[in-house]
């Protein structure tokens, strides 16, 4: 397939293949490589090739997006304000008015079969108030116990539809999507979620700290989570291809250029809320 691109200098891969083998032919071929996917297990075979990327002086970094990646970037301030966190809780609000791809709606919905050890938490939202969120297979936050080398993380989600997040949670809370029915009635959860469209298309990203009795906080918000996802692919590719990212792979985290970039994407309509720290009551 690379054979009839010619001269092609990264690839940014928005679908989830089965394994690593096009990242392993880009990085053979000294190809850069951008991954918007958000699959643990798929990730971790790829950073499992850094030896290859490094030997051939090609980039490839994982994780990008808006979850993960603008989650991951938040992460990694909240880690460093508390001098190293001891547990991080991640949130992200998607607005469930906005049109997501197809696999998009798939992979959230296969989302709801995976078993659940953490619990729901109540967060304080920009622009939303109080919250009910839910813990969900994200790949970050296995990465960032790796990358940032903490004990325990969990990502959570909601929706800004109270109703629809009320709905989606309780098929994952009354077992619909266990056994052998699972894939017939993920097909149909998936087709329905994908007509219903009963909020707005704005995103909240949150991420908190914490380290003995000090906690820190950032948050971030924007418009169109999927614009967004697609603009930070863009903004680390232009790094890429600039020869800003040295050889290897690394999740976007792990790349000091790229730090900036939720204040780069204000001219995109994102919103930096800073981070407030202190110590816990």
């Amino acid at each position: 397939m690379l054979d009839d691109l010619g001269d092609v200098g990264a690839v940014v891969l928005c679908v989830e293949p089965q394994d690593a083998a096009l990242a392993r032919l880009c990085l053979e071929r000294g190809i850069h490589l951008v991954d918007v996917g958000a699959t643990h297990g798929l990730l971790a075979q790829v950073a499992q090739l850094d030896d290859l990327a490094a030997g051939s002086g090609t980039a490839a970094v994982l994780s990008v997006g808006v979850a993960p990646g603008l989650t991951n970037l938040l992460a990694r301030r909240v880690h460093e304000e508390v001098g190293g966190a001891q547990r991080l809780d991640l949130t992200l609000l998607l607005g469930a008015g906005e049109r997501h791809g197809a696999d998009a709606v798939r992979w959230t919905v296969a989302g709801l079969s995976d078993p659940v050890l953490a619990r729901p938490q109540r967060v304080v939202l920009p622009g939303y108030g109080v919250r009910r969120a839910h813990p969900f297979p994200f790949s970050d936050q296995h990465t960032v116990r790796r990358t940032l080398g903490v004990p325990e993380a969990t990502t959570r989600l909601c929706l800004d539809s109270r109703l629809l997040t009320a709905a989606l949670f309780a098929v994952r809370r009354l077992g619909l999507l266990r056994g052998t029915r699972c894939p017939g009635r993920q097909r149909l959860l998936t087709q329905a979620f994908s007509r219903v469209h009963l909020g707005g298309e704005g995103f909240v990203v949150r991420a908190e700290a914490r380290r003995g009795d000090r906690h820190a906080v950032c948050a971030l918000t924007g418009r169109g989570q999927s614009r967004v996802s697609g603009l930070v692919a863009a903004y680390v590719t232009r790094a890429v291809l600039a020869g800003s990212v040295p050889a290897g792979v690394r999740h976007i985290e792990q790349v000091p250029v790229l730090a900036d970039l939720p204040e780069e994407l204000a001219v995109h309509g994102v919103t930096v809320y800073g981070i407030t720290s202190g110590a816990r009551r």
